[in-house]
């Protein structure tokens, strides 16, 4: 079989059915049950919403996990570059991403099972996901909800090991509200009764009310970043405790101060699955873990190569407001210790707050530029989007293309400090990036 037969198949499929949302349970449990149930038949399952941070969360459990020595299948959502990313099947010594002609065999499997009935995508790769995990065996199974969590196409698990709600904020508020309340109301509707909860940490106290009403009413246990459980830094190290002890552990691989409690957030989880977490996993997981496309030094490929020499370039696929503000104060944080003027390659989609993502870099950004999402039928016009740039305080500029954005920066610059280049604001965006640099996520 050729590399790309998965993703004929996923194609043939997108052009027959919806591409976008139609937030339901009845077609994916229809589906489901002729398919024999493989929900029903999974390992323990870690299961995650959010807005942000989930798939962070979702790294961090792996991680652990994995240190301890167990086997886990991970189902995240989008992929970057390749739809297999989205499914990695747990594996002595490491999960891999699922090989070509298994995804491409189960794809066809949940088609014919559908008898072309009307179904989103999603929904029929949520199915391959139950068919993958329940045919491969593993000692957990950690599923990322796909939006919101009431009537995402997860939600048929009916009783995970754990339910995780990472950090609530707004975004999708077409499909799931347009106040934070609301979206928390979508996001708790993965509780279920009687099933430990963890709630990472939230920004806002209506979104974590919600949560905690939810999960009190349905008589599941609960525990709360920075009440029951939490992580701070001290003297250059992460500082874990919860109503166990302390864990002394190196700070995260991952960049960024909020990856402090969302590493919290999964030792918490992984604990409450019922998989003990001992400080030597804790420290190795802390070492180990990865997640492509969130700030992440871009690898060396084609791409870096049109930069200005000595670069340092910085991949992130954040899109809201509160995502950004994370970025921009990691981005802060390594201005402190290793200065140099930041500029922004940005492309983002029509349905963001662009003046909200831009706010948050206006008081540490020198220069932007803005690209078009190629990937994508709702980006946002390059010209567009600089204009609402530089009412947010970022002056930026229009470019067709990041490559080009690269080499006029490389053509242009004649400071002595070699720049940090920050690109993102979409994870289409930031998928492009990684393919046409040569490096996408293995």
């Amino acid at each position: 079989m050729t590399v790309d037969t998965a993703e004929r198949a996923i194609e043939r499929l997108m052009s027959l059915h919806p591409k976008g949302f139609d937030l339901s349970l009845e077609r994916i449990s229809r589906l489901l049950e002729r398919l024999d149930n493989p929900h029903e038949k999974l390992p323990p399952v870690i299961h995650i919403a959010g807005t942000n941070g989930k798939g962070s969360a979702a790294a961090f459990a792996r991680a652990l996990l994995e240190a301890s020595g167990r086997t886990v299948h991970v189902h995240t959502s989008p992929h970057l570059v390749n739809w297999h990313e989205r499914f990695r099947l747990g594996a002595e010594g490491g999960g891999q991403l699922v090989e070509d002609a298994v995804l491409s065999e189960a794809v066809e499997r949940v088609a014919v099972a559908n008898r072309g009935e009307m179904i989103t995508v999603f929904e029929i790769l949520t199915a391959v996901m139950f068919i993958l995990f329940s045919e491969h065996p593993a000692d957990a199974a950690i599923v990322e909800v796909g939006l919101g969590g009431r009537f995402d196409a997860t939600n048929v698990i009916a009783k995970p090991a754990v339910s995780v709600i990472m950090p609530v904020a707004m975004d999708h508020e077409a499909y799931l509200g347009d106040r934070v309340e609301l979206i928390a109301a979508e996001k708790a509707g993965i509780i279920k009764r009687g099933v430990p909860v963890i709630v990472g940490q939230q920004e806002w106290d209506a979104a974590r009310e919600v949560m905690i009403e939810t999960a009190e009413r349905l008589g599941a246990p609960l525990s709360i970043y920075g009440q029951d459980f939490m992580a701070l830094e001290e003297n250059g190290r992460m500082v874990y405790q919860d109503d166990d002890g302390l864990f002394d552990l190196p700070l995260p691989r991952l960049v960024g101060r909020h990856q402090l409690s969302n590493a919290a957030a999964a030792i918490s989880a992984v604990k409450a699955a019922g998989f003990p977490v001992s400080d030597r996993v804790a420290e190795q997981a802390m070492t180990d873990v990865s997640w492509p496309g969130r700030l992440q030094l871009l690898p060396e490929g084609r791409l870096t190569s049109l930069a200005p020499e000595g670069a340092e370039i910085w991949i992130d696929g954040g899109h809201n407001p509160d995502a950004a503000a994370a970025i921009a104060e990691a981005l802060a944080e390594a201005e402190d210790k290793r200065p140099r003027p930041l500029l922004l390659i940005i492309g983002m989609l029509n349905t963001k707050d662009q003046a909200g993502y831009f706010h948050a870099f206006a008081d540490i950004t020198r220069h932007g530029y803005t690209v078009p999402v190629a990937n994508s039928d709702s980006g946002v016009p390059n010209s567009e989007l600089a204009a609402r740039a530089t009412e947010a305080g970022v002056p930026a500029e229009p470019v067709n293309s990041t490559a080009n954005a690269l080499k006029l920066l490389r053509d242009t610059w004649h400071e002595a400090v070699p720049p940090r280049i920050l690109i993102g604001g979409s994870l289409y965006l930031v998928g492009e990036v990684l393919a046409e640099n040569g490096t996408p996520p293995r």
